[in-house]
């Protein structure tokens, strides 16, 4: 069964290695070609992510030389990588290629500039997260002790993503900044967010904010990290389930996907350690649900959200 994954941290690890490691087949990448075509993974989102730790003037240039590895390691070096630019492209990917999507995880690198963002955008981000864990000036993260919501340029960031049709991407949001922007945004989505009520993590959603995302037909997309799952020494697909089972509960079974965060997390799910083995996932979840609803959670559900929103 195909695959559509919204999240992972490919380019971040190839930007970090200084083009000592590969795409095609590095075992240092969960998710290298080799694994994602062996999980049958149709489409895949690669994040820009910029530590916040780097000092300012250098976060953008930063980003730049992340898109750059995008389009040389990936892409170039890989003609069967394919650049999805608009999601109804992803609906002419032939047999054997597999789609490959920019997304932006924080807009610290554009510090105050707009104009940044629109570049981003013209080389290929569909999708912006305002924020990673903590402040910045766009708006507060998870785990900024604050809590603070969106700032007036965060507000400007939403819409322009609503203008340029990009996805507002809302899993590392505080929960005030999370609200702030469901008043605002077009399309919003969660790209790697699990269930707080099975797992108190700042980083995961309330009942509320979820069943708030599926009124506005929008997805969540439920994350890998053992951290996210649940409270043990060794997390399994059972456990990652059980946060599919509850998003169901609440009316989620149309807005459920997947975002792994392959290549960002630094423990895994046993039998779902890289992915090769998203199929591992699938069958698990054949057990339970119809092969309809299960096409649906691989992708289905995230290819009629944005076909329903006509971007």
């Amino acid at each position: 069964m195909n695959i559509i994954d919204l999240h992972c941290d490919v380019l971040w690890k190839l930007w970090e290695s200084k083009g000592k490691i590969r795409f095609a087949d590095s075992p240092e990448l969960d998710a290298n070609k080799e694994r994602l075509q062996k999980g049958n993974v149709k489409v895949q989102c690669f994040a820009v992510f910029v530590s916040p730790e780097l000092k300012s003037n250098e976060q953008f240039q930063t980003a730049l030389e992340q898109i750059n590895y995008f389009y040389t390691e990936i892409l170039e070096k890989n003609p069967d990588i394919i650049q999805i630019r608009d999601w109804k492209d992803v609906l002419d990917l032939k047999p054997g290629q597999t789609g490959a999507v920019l997304t932006l995880e924080g807009v610290d690198c554009i510090g105050n500039d707009l104009q940044k963002l629109s570049l981003l955008n013209h080389m290929g981000v569909r999708a912006v997260g305002l924020t990673w864990n903590y402040g910045n000036l766009a708006a507060d993260g998870a785990e900024e002790l604050r809590g603070a919501g969106l700032t007036m340029f965060g507000k400007q960031v939403v819409l322009l993503n609503n203008q340029r049709k990009m996805l507002t991407d809302v899993s590392h949001l505080s929960e005030r900044a999370f609200w702030d922007v469901m008043e605002l945004a077009d399309y919003p989505i969660a790209s790697h967010s699990n269930a707080k009520a099975l797992c108190n993590h700042p980083r995961n959603l309330t009942d509320k904010q979820a069943e708030a995302l599926f009124a506005k037909n929008a997805m969540v997309h439920v994350v890998f990290y053992p951290e996210f799952i649940a409270k043990k020494e060794i997390v399994t697909i059972s456990d990652l389930i059980k946060h599919i089972d509850h998003f169901c509960s609440i009316g989620g079974v149309r807005h459920i996907g997947f975002g792994s965060d392959f290549d960002g997390i630094d423990r895994h799910i046993s039998g779902l350690e890289n992915a090769s083995q998203y199929q591992n996932l699938i069958n698990e979840l054949l057990k339970y649900y119809s092969e309809d609803q299960v096409r649906g959670f691989a992708g289905q559900n995230f290819l009629e959200t944005v076909s329903n929103w006509k971007i």
